[in-house]
């Protein structure tokens, strides 16, 4: 959008950028940093996920005056609702799961377990509080990459994007914008 109006990008003038990577670092070091995530018990996987959802809650509603944010919060909110009301993980059903691994793999993980090494736990759908917001959407079948997200993912990846993709350089005026 910036290069179409013929002006540089600019970043958002985030608040509190350092709470925001703190938030991220417990989800580096128990989901994606291989060397640490086979280390961590579940309990503690738990519990850091929930820290971690808390304080990009709290990063967000620090930047609540930027375009996109409150969509943004919404999503951070209703993930973190489902994430603590099934035990610190997000539920994902065996029906959804099938649709990312084999069968046979979903098949042999007992029912509220974590689903590999990652953040969901696989929860039967009448077992699942809150289920209408766990990880059950999943992308089309076509789609070479498939995930399965939640309705708070949407928010929180809508959010993202108006507040990235409506930014506006200082100089410019809203009487600019509206030419």
């Amino acid at each position: 959008r910036a290069h179409q109006q013929g002006h540089a990008y600019q970043a958002p003038d985030l608040r509190l950028t350092w709470l925001a990577v703190i938030a991220f670092l417990p989800q580096f070091f128990v989901f994606y940093l291989p060397a640490t995530r086979e280390q961590v018990p579940d309990s503690l996987a738990a519990i850091s996920l929930l820290i971690s959802q808390t304080l990009l809650l709290a990063f967000a509603y620090f930047n609540r005056r930027l375009v996109g944010m409150w969509l943004l919060i919404c999503g951070l909110a209703l993930n973190l609702a489902v994430i603590s009301a099934n035990g610190g993980f997000m539920p994902i059903s065996p029906q959804t799961a099938t649709r990312l691994v084999p069968a046979t793999i979903v098949r042999s993980i007992p029912i509220g377990s974590r689903f590999g090494k990652g953040k969901d736990v696989l929860l039967l759908p009448q077992g699942t509080r809150l289920e209408w917001l766990a990880d059950r959407l999943l992308l089309p079948e076509w789609f070479p990459y498939q995930v399965a997200f939640s309705v708070g993912d949407l928010f929180v990846a809508a959010g993202a994007f108006w507040l990235l993709a409506n930014q506006m350089p200082p100089q410019m005026k809203k009487e600019d914008i509206s030419q």
